[in-house]
């Protein structure tokens, strides 16, 4: 009798397994083209939804590539990095969903396995997802393509099993967007899109959720749109994406939503011309004057005379003072690129970030 328990308990737990993957691919499959209506009036809302074929154009976004999405002036597709991580992810799907936004999400392996829950969320949802390696590594651009392989297909594989064997969106972005050729053609061989991003947000870096607000606004209206880089696993990213959201509407962006060619969805006609990157023309460089170097020596005796105001005006720079101005320069860039490291950067390889 113990023995038929067990049996009946494990045929139940298959069948139900088995329904709820069914339900993640009809959902997965559907949710785009018959997305539920919004019920709120003052909703951003997703204006269209863009299906591409990954086949057709391998690497996207302008920060690093000559293509990118095929959008329309402010015209804008909001992506995700590093998650999923409770309680910021939930916090950022429920103003998504408040909103009517569809995104995109590039999951990392080793958190989609931490929250598998969260990762069926995020499908069910509607919303995209592609994949960010296993363990986010910064090494992509020099480790060995061996290792860059276990990396990707690893991270496919988790977030795979997260939803019952359904597979993620052939998007890939590469962690720290390190590119380096060899993973990018790894990634075109296995018919997976490499994405980039056309505006960062820089929300990895310790700043406020205003000052991520004001960032990304001014980087959008520079660009008419684009492919916004964000990451929900981040508190200050929660807390700004209403006032983001509210913010892209009154100025009159639309959300896009981007979706993989296959089964009932046939991809959207473009031409070739609108994937182009158009770089816009640059003003010609400001001659500066040109500064002269004098000795040690011969600058300080100037400055003892008196004479730092004419010395500045005439754009005279003693040897101190250059050597003075590089190590500043220096430490601004430690300061700027390592904000309090490991928590400005995370390497999910087994450590949940603080």
């Amino acid at each position: 009798m113990l023995r038929t328990n067990q049996t009946t308990g494990a045929d139940t737990s298959a069948r139900l397994n088995t329904i709820a993957a069914a339900a993640l691919a009809f959902a997965a499959a559907l949710s785009p083209a018959l997305a539920a209506p919004c019920t709120n009036p003052d909703a951003l809302g997703t204006s269209r939804t863009l299906v591409i074929d990954p086949s057709d154009h391998t690497r996207l976004g302008s920060m690093q590539y000559r293509e990118t999405l095929p959008l329309g002036p402010r015209e804008v597709v909001l992506s995700f990095d590093d998650g999923p991580l409770p309680p910021y992810s939930n916090r950022v799907l429920d103003v998504l969903a408040a909103e009517c936004v569809k995104a995109t999400y590039f999951l990392v392996g080793s958190m989609a396995r931490a929250h598998p829950a969260l990762v069926r969320r995020i499908a069910v949802e509607g919303h995209t997802i592609g994949t960010h390696s296993q363990n986010h590594p910064f090494t992509f651009h020099n480790m060995s393509p061996a290792r860059a392989q276990r990396e990707i297909d690893g991270g496919i594989a988790s977030v795979s099993a997260a939803l019952h064997g359904l597979r993620p969106a052939p998007f890939f972005r590469i962690p720290g967007l390190l590119r380096a050729s060899s993973v990018e053609a790894y990634l075109a061989s296995r018919g997976l899109m490499t994405w980039s991003a056309d505006v960062p947000s820089d929300d990895w870096r310790r700043i406020s959720d205003r000052e991520i607000v004001r960032r990304t606004l001014a980087r959008l209206e520079a660009h008419n749109g684009g492919m916004v880089l964000l990451h929900d696993i981040r508190p200050a990213t929660a807390l700004a994406l209403p006032k983001l959201l509210r913010e892209l509407k009154a100025r009159g962006f639309r959300i896009v939503h981007v979706v993989p060619a296959g089964g009932p969805l046939v991809k959207t006609a473009t031409a070739p011309g609108q994937w182009t990157v158009r770089v816009a023309s640059r003003k010609p460089p400001v001659k500066r004057a040109k500064r002269t170097r004098l000795a040690g020596r011969n600058i300080e005796r100037l400055r003892s005379a008196g004479r730092r105001t004419t010395l500045r005006r005439l754009g005279v720079v003693g040897q101190q003072d250059m050597a003075r101005r590089r190590a500043s320069a220096r430490m601004a860039v430690i300061a700027d690129e390592n904000p309090g490291r490991p928590r400005g950067l995370f390497d999910f390889s087994g450590r949940v970030p603080e």
